[in-house]
């Protein structure tokens, strides 16, 4: 994770097509899936319209497939490959809100796996109490801590283990929300609006699966072996991560014919276990928590890598202390100080979400419009003397703002957060297109001018 290495030695590129799969898949394969589907069927969609819904937003996987492919093909991670869009210095504001981002929903991750694990405790009748929280969460934060420890093949192997032991106990779980379903319900509900349920649905699945992973996603690509063919990199990505995302998001659309509140309530993972047989508790809670465990990997290993991308250059074994402190010190924080910290934490983090798919959009037009020929690396090394590529700057500040402008929450009502904008992430779309449209509108206005 040296700053000072641009693209990956071969030596280092250990991974394979499938490798990504599984490592895509375990990151998808969690719960949490079912939740996203009620929140779906929420926007009163028929069965029909829910399940496009599903598709569209699982398929915003494609947007991390992109990436991951860009990633193998130069050898370089994410946010160095962001640096010729943006300027070596002009990157910096971006990489940290990834950065944050990463680590802020690394944390929110390892809170709900510790109380998930603290629930586990307590079906097979172990009392809830300080030590018991405090027991879940060195072993839960432990273990994505230890993972920084391995390397990329090492991960990949656990990954792929990952995948099947909790893609297994998961299907179990989705064919017994199955059997309870109430099915002629899920086909009779009444059709709704296109534009005003539909598009927001699949904005809030988008928002929080594909546009979130494109920052991680050429981490991983960049350590593909060269013999891999570039659409292998791309579809196994993209596929890894929409296949399980779909399957779980259809079992949720019938899950809210048996629990109409689990797309609302504060714990979904309560409303879930209310639906299932008592025997299946253990195991359902312990499949709830293991499958955060592979999202953490991910976040994880990626905050470290960003971390340094910045210009923060400490040796790894700083950096995963640091890391390390930061991913147990939250969870302390909330867990035994002040749980109402959590919520606005959360508001906070989803609004970061709004700056990365500025940004996403951007480094895809600007790879498509002016890298055709490939990554110039004198632009993407520290001492590069693009410091600054307006263009992208520019951009990004404009896409963000008007993101901003069409977004509402309980701490922020955007001037424009009206009609089919109102309380959903549109306010994402909004930013992501319209940093599009600059980025089109500046290849137009300069075509010939040459490109940094």
């Amino acid at each position: 994770m040296d700053d000072n290495i641009i693209k990956i030695p071969e030596s280092q590129k250990t991974l394979t097509a499938g490798k990504l799969f599984y490592n895509w898949f375990a990151a998808n394969i969690g719960i949490m899936g079912f939740v996203f589907g009620a929140m779906i069927v929420s926007y009163h969609l028929s069965f029909i319209q829910a399940m496009i819904a599903s598709l569209v937003g699982a398929l915003s996987f494609t947007i991390p497939g992109w990436v991951a492919m860009i990633g193998q093909k130069e050898g370089v991670t994410t946010f160095k490959l962001s640096r010729a869009a943006y300027g070596t210095h002009g990157n910096k504001i971006p990489n940290a809100i990834a950065w944050l981002n990463m680590v802020g929903w690394l944390a929110v991750n390892v809170i709900t796996g510790t109380l998930l694990l603290v629930s586990l405790f307590k079906v097979i009748n172990v009392t809830k109490s300080a030590v018991t929280t405090a027991i879940a969460l060195a072993v839960f934060g432990g273990l994505v801590v230890l993972s920084g420890l391995l390397k990329e093949d090492t991960l990949a192997k656990i990954q792929t283990w990952l995948s099947w032991i909790f893609g297994i106990l998961t299907v179990l779980i989705l064919v017994l929300f199955l059997v309870k379903a109430k099915w002629h319900e899920a086909f009779s509900l009444p059709a709704g609006s296109w534009v005003t349920g539909v598009l927001p649905a699949v904005s809030i699945v988008a928002a929080g699966s594909g546009i979130s992973w494109s920052m991680a996603a050429a981490d991983w690509g960049a350590y593909v072996t060269a013999k891999t063919r570039p659409s292998a990199t791309f579809w196994n990505t993209t596929m890894g991560g929409a296949v399980p995302l779909f399957v779980l998001m259809a079992g949720g659309v019938l899950l809210s014919t048996i629990e109409p509140s689990l797309a609302t309530t504060g714990d979904p993972f309560g409303v879930m276990y209310s639906a299932l047989p008592t025997w299946i508790g253990p195991i359902y809670f312990l499949v709830a928590a293991g499958g955060l465990i592979p999202q953490c990997i991910i976040s994880f290993r990626s905050a470290r890598i960003n971390l340094a991308t910045i210009g923060i250059n400490v040796t790894q074994r700083t950096s995963l202390i640091i890391h390390g402190l930061i991913v147990i010190a939250i969870p302390i924080y909330v867990l035994f100080i002040s749980g109402n910290f959590l919520s606005n934490f959360e508001l906070f983090l989803n609004f970061l979400g709004i700056c990365l798919a500025s940004w996403v959009a951007i480094f895809l037009c600007d790879s498509v419009m002016f890298r055709s020929a490939g990554y110039d690396v004198s632009l993407l090394e520290n001492d590069s003397k693009t410091h600054y590529n307006w263009r992208g700057i520019i951009s990004w500040v404009i896409a963000t703002v008007t993101g901003f402008l069409f977004t509402n929450n309980a701490i922020w009502n955007g001037p424009f957060a009206h009609g089919i904008f109102k309380n959903n992430s549109l306010g994402v779309f909004v930013s992501a297109v319209i940093a599009i449209v600059c980025m089109l509108l500046w290849k137009v206005a300069v075509p010939n001018k040459k490109v940094a």
